[in-house]
């Protein structure tokens, strides 16, 4: 092992056996050998890594990719398939909330235990357990029983434990994310401090923002091995891209048969309304078809702010020449309503209204979407002059708008920065 480092990981791989339905006893296994079936699931498949000593360094990735079984095999609750991991110095670890109490125990009585359990010996633990305690901030209930504490209790007395043993090392996976906010404040603020000292930290969690806060370096596990490592802000901005890349392509695949279904099963609105879609009018005309296109006029889930998107709707109407007008209201899925006009908006009364066809087409084009990133719903209407509706459908239609800016809130206003314009006066 080099003297510098403080874990070496070398071609570690793990795999799990999943029985489909194993037999509980000695005679069920007898008597019911195919209960015995299982199927092997690899979790890591060959994973390489090195800590410097006082380095901290973060895991992250989807559910299922190999964090916490790394993370618990570092701890040696588990070992590896295949490979060797070789670590230097006392490990102190936070996997699991209340890991190693007893709940018929006070507070007080865990503390000694689960110390002790970390290597230090009474005296030791008499000289920091008014230090722990304080950092708990139990106060009147560190004499209580454990299992009357709260999620948050426990996990107050777990870190404050675990961070006043001394540790060489410190493994924690994703416990910082029980607790308020000014608890968990302060446990950043102690993970700095020790950090600082000297101590070792490999972290799993899933909000990029305390990687970033407290790690040298971040990785990222994808189907059992490391896809990628190096700074916090680099790696997880790409992972952060990849999963929502993942999430748009899923959105997209399921559009399409998401409106089959609905079509299937409820005759009586379009097939190309979405689930929440509730419609109203008489039907003397009414919507055929709708949809939202991009800016290269395809069929679209996904609409680009900044650019150009259209609204195209097809009508049917049962009274030929009569006057009518279109009607769309834009509203983000949060209930806030964003736009909303008319296809005789700005007209002056005198002009009347569209005359109605047995069959009919109207395009909608907005020249620049100027909403921010979420997701978007369309009111699409036919009246008559006086507002009576022949056919109105909340909820019609759905897009979802991409930006690749860093604007925030609903609307994505046209703007120019222009520095030192004092000078130009």
């Amino acid at each position: 092992m080099k003297p510098e480092n403080a874990i070496e990981v070398k071609g570690v791989t793990k795999k799990f056996k999943v029985y489909y339905d194993k037999g509980s006893s000695l005679k069920e296994r007898v008597l019911f050998k195919s209960r015995s079936r299982h199927e092997v699931h690899w979790v890591l498949r060959g994973i390489d890594f090195e800590v410097k000593k006082g380095e901290a360094v973060g895991l992250i990735g989807k559910n299922g990719c190999g964090k916490s079984t790394m993370l618990k095999m570092l701890t040696r609750i588990m070992y590896p398939t295949q490979g060797s991991i070789e670590m230097d110095g006392r490990v102190s670890s936070l996997l699991e909330l209340g890991a190693g109490f007893h709940p018929d125990m006070s507070g007080r009585e865990n503390i000694y235990t689960n110390a002790s359990i970390f290597g230090l010996n009474r005296a030791q633990i008499e000289r920091r357990i008014d230090a722990v305690i304080r950092f708990s901030e139990l106060g009147e209930f560190i004499d209580n029983p454990v299992r009357t504490y709260s999620s948050g209790m426990y996990m107050r007395l777990a870190f404050a434990v675990a961070i006043h043993v001394d540790a060489d090392i410190l493994l924690i996976d994703e416990i910082l994310a029980v607790g308020d906010a000014g608890f968990q404040a302060k446990c950043f603020e102690k993970l700095k401090e020790i950090k600082a000292k000297g101590t070792t930290i490999v972290i799993v969690s899933h909000v990029m923002g305390q990687l970033e806060s407290i790690c040298d370096r971040v990785l990222w596990l994808e189907d059992g091995m490391v896809r990628a490592q190096g700074k916090p802000r680099k790696i997880t901005q790409e992972y952060l891209m990849e999963m929502e890349k993942r999430r748009e392509e899923k959105i997209e695949a399921d559009f399409e048969e998401k409106q089959k279904v609905q079509a299937e099963a409820r005759s009586e609105l379009p097939h190309f309304c979405t689930e929440s879609a509730v419609r109203e009018g008489n039907q003397r005309i009414y919507f055929t078809d709708a949809a939202v296109r991009d800016a290269d006029g395809k069929h679209a889930v996904f609409v680009h702010a900044g650019k150009p998107m259209e609204i195209c709707m097809k009508y049917h109407a049962r009274l030929v020449g009569v006057q009518m007008n279109f009607v769309i209201n834009i509203t983000r899925d949060d209930g806030v309503h964003c736009f909303g006009t008319s296809a005789l908006s700005g007209r002056k009364e005198n002009e009347g209204g569209i005359f109605s066809e047995k069959d009919g087409a109207v395009r909608v084009e907005v020249e620049c979407v100027n909403l921010l990133k979420g997701r978007y719903l369309v009111d699409i209407g036919i009246q008559d002059l006086q507002e009576q509706k022949f056919d109105y459908i909340y909820n019609a239609l759905e897009f979802r708008v991409k930006d690749t800016g860093n604007a925030q809130g609903m609307v994505r206003l046209p703007l120019h920065w222009e520095l030192d314009w004092e000078k130009g006066r």
